[in-house]
């Protein structure tokens, strides 16, 4: 994602970046650890929950991540609920136990995540939001997207003052449910990346979520089939079935 000699050159370097960064986030998704409370994730029906994770979704060129014509056509809203509170990592939390609770959950968490611009951000952040055996600060992919971009931009772990990440989630979907406790769910965001220059992408996450105790966390288990990241509003995302996110 990112810098260069000229206006036209950084575009074109910081559009790279970018969907370098999909790639990281969306290509091989790979298998956590709770935190108030630490519980064990549910342990309903493993492997429904399994074959639901890993049912594939539909599929999308690269380029459909940079920003394209928005459509005429009104997509179909999915109302999500509003946090009550503030949890481990500064994450928004108090989300209920709903499919849409869960949803919103993975919202805050990734937004969260990757807004630290830094490799200590997004590992503090999954280590208090994922259940034992899930993702971990090592395997999870949005470490590695974040990873993938500290590294394109030629900076350190640390990230940089120069560096500022947006993250704004815009369509989701609820890809399905195994009882009240397990969901699987996937967000469509919109990322904005300055460096000098400003560049713009969307980038999904899908992730099973588990409630353990009095909140949901990303569940055990290897990170689910990946949704695809469409720009949000055109006539590829409404037809991938991604749905505007409205807040209750």
């Amino acid at each position: 994602m990112l810098i260069a000699v000229s206006a036209l050159a950084v575009l074109a370097v910081l559009a790279g970046l970018v969907l370098a960064v999909v790639g990281a986030l969306t290509g091989d998704q790979r298998d956590g650890a709770g935190a108030a409370p630490r519980a064990a994730a549910p342990a309903t029906d493993p492997s429904r929950q399994d074959a639901l994770a890993a049912a594939p979704m539909p599929t999308a060129d690269p380029d459909a991540a940079l920003p394209g014509p928005v459509s005429n056509k009104a997509a179909d809203g999915l109302e999500v609920p509003r946090a009550t509170g503030v949890g481990p990592a500064d994450v928004p939390t108090g989300f209920p136990r709903t499919p849409e609770g869960a949803l919103a959950q993975l919202a805050a968490i990734d937004v969260t995540a990757m807004q630290t611009g830094s490799m200590n951000g997004v590992r503090q952040v999954i280590a208090e939001w994922a259940a034992p055996g899930g993702p971990t600060p090592q395997t999870w992919s949005g470490a590695h997207g974040m990873a993938s971009l500290l590294s394109a931009a030629g900076l350190s772990g640390a990230g940089s003052p120069q560096l500022a990440i947006v993250v704004r989630p815009v369509m989701g979907l609820v890809k399905g449910t195994v009882g009240e406790d397990f969901a699987v769910v996937c967000v469509n965001f919109e990322f904005t990346v300055t460096v000098e220059e400003t560049s713009r992408i969307a980038i999904a996450d899908c992730q099973r979520m588990a409630w353990t105790g009095d909140r949901w966390v990303i569940g055990a288990g290897a990170e689910p089939a990946p949704a695809p990241s469409v720009w949000p509003g055109t006539d590829a995302a409404l037809a991938a079935g991604w749905r505007d996110l409205r807040h209750g």
